[in-house]
Parts: C-alpha cells; structure tokens; sequence
C-alpha cells in the first residue's frame, strides 16, 4: 500500500507519520510538497496531513494552507472515496478547506495541552476505525494550542444524527464527562468524519502511540485501519 504524507512549511510530525507506515507496518510512505497539483489517485492508496503549524498558525491555524495547491489534488483525492486523515493541524486544515464542517479554536483554557488523553470510537465503518471496536477507548495523546472544536448547533446535530463522531474525549470508562475533556471542544468531540466515512479529521496524534516503547499502541489501529480499508476497496 501506498500513502502519501503532505508536508507544508511549518509540518513537523511528518517524519512521526512516515515512520509508522514505513519502518513499523511496512508499506510505502512518500512525502507530498505542498506547492505541487499531482494526480493523487493515481499514486497512493491514502493521503495523511500530519500536525505541526502549517505556515506558523499565522491569522488561524490551517487557513493559510488550506490555499496550498496540493489542497486541490486532497479534494480530488478525498472526493474519489479514498481515504484521508487529518491529525491535529491536518484536521485543522481540512476543516478551514470544506472538507470537514466546524472549526479548531484556542483550547478553552488558554493552554497549549501535551498530555494522554482516553478517545471513545463511536464509529467503527470509517476508513480509520474498522480495526477497532464499537466503543472502545483508546490511549492516545495530545498535543495543541487550538483543539477545541466548534460548531453551530444545527451542524453538531447533523454530525451527532448521521453518526459522524467518530472520536469522543471520556474517561478511562468511557464516560465523556467535562472533566475528560482537555480543550472545551463540543460534544467532547475528538474526531469526525465525512459522511461518507473515507475522510478523518482527529486532534489526539494516533502516530505517536503505535509502539510500546512510546507508551502505547493503540495508534496503530487507525492506520492499520486505512490498510483494511484501502486493501477492500481495491479488491
């Protein structure tokens, strides 16, 4: 299998992304420049927009890159049902390009949060959950000044009655209470999805927890996930 990791100035947790698919799953890992318009789908399998602070967070974090030419092969990509998965300033950029609905504000406190954080999967039929189970809690940390989600009521709605959380910040139990949630995002939101399931956007880095030696590997579903996903579609 194939992936694409699309790098913008100011990406840092590339090199994360590239060595989970390459050295740890073994498949293919190509960086992606964000100045170049290439034909996605006619390479890769799936495309990842890692974190970091694509163009220094400069007046908001992602509506910089979001103009980036390689945002137009994303969409094409995204639009032919293959897979894409934003993390952090990726879920960031796919929010401010249309791609996901809602927005990635200052974190609730003011603090920039680098800490464990326990994930309920709501969804398990999207590209990057069906390796997990309904339900299941995930370990996976954070790492953002900006992650708390915001949306209007209308569109919370829609994503809570068309099944499109996909991640839910709760305790070690699966209870999303307010304390469990560590940037005042609604819903305790973590991560959600298109409608059609092949598009992911989630704060928590799932690229930072697929080894023991990191802490954990619950990481590593999510990616794994891709690879099911990609392997049926192509069969």
């Amino acid at each position: 299998m194939r992936f694409g990791i699309v790098v913008f100035p100011g990406t840092w947790s590339d090199g994360d992304c590239h060595h989970v698919i390459d050295t740890l799953l073994g498949h293919t890992a190509d960086y992606l420049w964000y100045r170049d318009r290439p034909d996605l789908a006619a390479e890769y399998d799936c495309v990842v927009l890692p974190g970091g602070f694509s163009y220094g967070d400069y007046l908001r974090a992602g509506a910089i890159a979001r103009f980036s030419p390689i945002m137009g092969s994303v969409a094409d990509f995204a639009a032919s049902g293959r897979p894409v998965i934003g993390i952090c300033n990726g879920f960031q950029v796919l929010c401010e390009a249309g791609l996901l609905p809602g927005v990635l504000m200052r974190n609730s406190h003011l603090q920039y949060r680098c800490q464990w954080t326990n994930l309920r999967v709501e969804r398990t039929d999207t590209a990057f959950t069906r390796a997990c189970a309904p339900g299941q809690v995930l370990e996976v940390p954070i790492s953002h000044g900006e992650g708390n989600y915001f949306a209007d009521e209308d569109t919370l709605a829609r994503l809570e009655n068309e099944g499109r959380v996909v991640f839910r910040y709760t305790s070690p139990g699966g209870d999303p209470a307010p304390e469990a949630n560590p940037n005042g995002s609604a819903h305790n939101i973590a991560g959600i999805s298109n409608p059609e399931g092949n598009v992911v956007g989630m704060m928590p880095h799932p690229e930072r927890c697929c080894e023991e030696i990191m802490g954990g590997c619950d990481g590593r579903l999510i990616f794994e996930s891709a690879v099911g996903w990609a392997a049926e579609k192509s069969g």
